[in-house]
């Protein structure tokens, strides 16, 4: 067997495995990054990219400055009961240290989410804007041969193979038949993708969770980590003293790694592990994963095999998100998850039985819990997104794209269910068409006059935000009467799983016994969520998978106590 030596080893190649192997490398550790995959990146390469970090030095450029126990009062008004202080104050912390090493040291750029609030607003300690950043946007040419390492978008979130960033980018998409400056900047963005996709067959203008992993695997080059895909982990090896290293299965055969100050574990969790997820997850076999096939629970068990455990006492096991089945024309399927047309004006969730159980305007993790919480007993886990005419061609639904994109094909695929009348599109999903059509009256009595006292749509600022600013009174809200009227059947899905391992302040592994396993770390998805199973905020999966992976590989790397 072939022997090798480094001083830190990391397993995983997503945004948390990349942000440790860089820091490290950068706090003077030889790194070798394994990666099971021929790709580098994991599920963080088809991110939306935000990041939630608050109080760092990308916001006081926008004039947000907060003290660092706002953000901390929020945390605990939304985490009740799994609140750890301990971890939570890690994470608080290190954040603005992590954004600032990145940005000064490395090729990683930040925009600033100055106007994204938080879920809850209502709850005290709630952000109005600047706890979020964004990768800035990466020209892909930059990496050289190394584009070939990096993971593709998911095709269900691209378009024609171009990722579009929530948004300015996206409202120009949004506005581009209605407003002359998005025709044109839209015409520039497809003219250049299609220019690269004929020179280079791919895309190069990289924005979300691609942009973000491209300057880490740029970065990862600049350090001199020693990079390996195609090398899954089959154990780790370890002495009286701890954790020593693993032995990686490489192209040409096993290859043993003695890991001199510590191994960092960053898998990606276990969102492929039918195992783990029948023993986890409600309505498992229903379940559709967002994350790439390799993210099947190899941290977990690596780390179980020397004395780590799982955490098993969160409020939901993993980021869960509506999100519907796609066959596109060649017979391949997909997965598309609900993020943003769940809160346009215009569209509202019902069960089978027509009633909406739900404020749909409200997070995505919220959506699929409300919506298991009030299904019938023994009832399939499904709802139903619909929607009229004038909502589809102005804001799409799903996979199915705005004016003047055609959405013959999906109807013709039978994902788009359409009627000439709400009881028409009722008996086409299998919905009650009696509860359809008493639903439809009432909400449209309602939105009329922008209310919504059932479940209060467009009352907080995040609410607002994921509206249209041209509908009034509330931009949240429009009635659901234009024919035909159309449906998309939603599911239980999730990003990636919250349920890894139990670990310190320092990102350690620890045993049943609550004591650090010398030697190992764990971050991004093969840590139990410091968020404790709960959603406060959009990107509270990349924001601690980015922070405790550089807080990993610091401290491995003997940088900081």
């Amino acid at each position: 067997m072939d022997r090798q030596t480094c001083d830190v080893l990391v397993v995983g190649a997503g945004a948390a495995g990349l942000a440790a192997a860089v820091t490290a490398a950068h706090y003077g550790a030889s790194v070798i990054l394994a990666e099971k995959a021929p790709v580098i990146g994991g599920t963080s390469a088809w991110s939306g990219g935000w990041i939630w970090v608050p109080c760092t030095a990308v916001a006081h450029r926008h004039g947000i400055v907060e003290d660092i126990s706002e953000p901390r009062r929020y945390l605990s008004a939304v985490l009740g009961n799994g609140f750890d202080a301990d971890r939570v104050d890690a994470f608080l912390a290190a954040a603005p240290e992590m954004v600032d090493f990145f940005e000064t040291r490395t090729a990683l750029r930040f925009d600033c989410g100055a106007r994204i609030p938080d879920t809850y607003g209502d709850l005290p300690g709630a952000g109005t804007g600047g706890r979020s950043v964004i990768a800035q946007p990466f020209d892909g040419r930059a990496l050289g041969a190394d584009i070939a390492l990096l993971r593709r978008p998911l095709p269900e979130t691209a378009f024609l193979g171009m990722t579009i960033q929530a948004g300015p980018d996206l409202r120009a998409f949004l506005t581009a038949t209605r407003s002359v400056s998005s025709a044109l900047y839209v015409a520039q963005r497809l003219g250049r993708h299609l220019w690269d996709l004929a020179r280079h067959g791919r895309g190069m203008q990289l924005r979300n969770g691609n942009a973000l992993v491209a300057r880490l695997l740029k970065s990862a080059r600049d350090a001199g980590v020693d990079i390996r895909p195609s090398h899954p982990v089959q154990r780790l090896t370890r002495d009286a003293d701890g954790v020593t290293g693993a032995v990686l299965q490489g192209p040409s055969g096993p290859v043993e790694i003695a890991a001199r100050r510590g191994v960092i574990l960053a898998a990606g969790g276990y969102p492929q592990d039918a195992a783990r997820k029948s023993a986890s997850f409600p309505h498992p076999g229903h379940h559709r994963t967002l994350a790439v096939p390799e993210a099947t629970g190899d941290g977990l068990a690596l780390a179980e095999a020397v004395g780590g455990g799982q955490a098993t006492d969160l409020a939901a096991p993993a980021a869960f998100c509506p999100v519907s089945e796609v066959v596109w024309p060649d017979g391949r399927k997909g997965t598309f998850p609900h993020i943003i047309d769940r809160g346009k004006p215009g569209v509202i969730g019902v069960l089978a039985d027509g009633r909406r159980f739900c404020n749909e305007g409200l997070g995505y993790h919220d959506y699929v819990r409300d919506m298991l919480r009030a299904l019938p007993e023994g009832a399939e886990p499904m709802s139903w997104l619909v929607c009229d005419h004038r909502f589809l061609r102005r804001y799409g639904l799903g996979i199915v794209r705005p004016a003047p994109v055609p959405v013959g094909p999906w109807i013709k695929s039978g994902y788009l269910k359409t009627g000439a009348t709400p009881r028409a599109l009722a008996t086409a999903c299998g919905i009650d068409p009696d509860g359809l059509r008493e639903t439809l009256e009432t909400f449209n009595t309602f939105a009329r006059r922008g209310e919504d006292p059932a479940f209060h749509r467009g009352t907080t600022p995040y609410m607002r935000l994921q509206g249209d600013p041209d509908i009034t009174p509330n931009p949240c809200l429009a009635p659901i009467e234009t024919a035909p009227f159309y449906a998309v059947r939603l599911v239980p899905g999730s990003f990636g799983t919250f349920a890894g391992l139990r670990t310190d302040c320092l990102a350690r592994v620890l045993d049943h016994a609550g004591q650090p396993v010398a030697g190992l770390y764990a971050a991004g998805a093969d840590m139990a969520s410091v968020m404790g199973g709960h959603y406060p905020a959009g990107g509270i999966n990349l924001g601690p998978a980015l922070t405790f992976g550089f807080v990993a590989g610091r401290h491995a790397a003997g940088g900081a106590a």
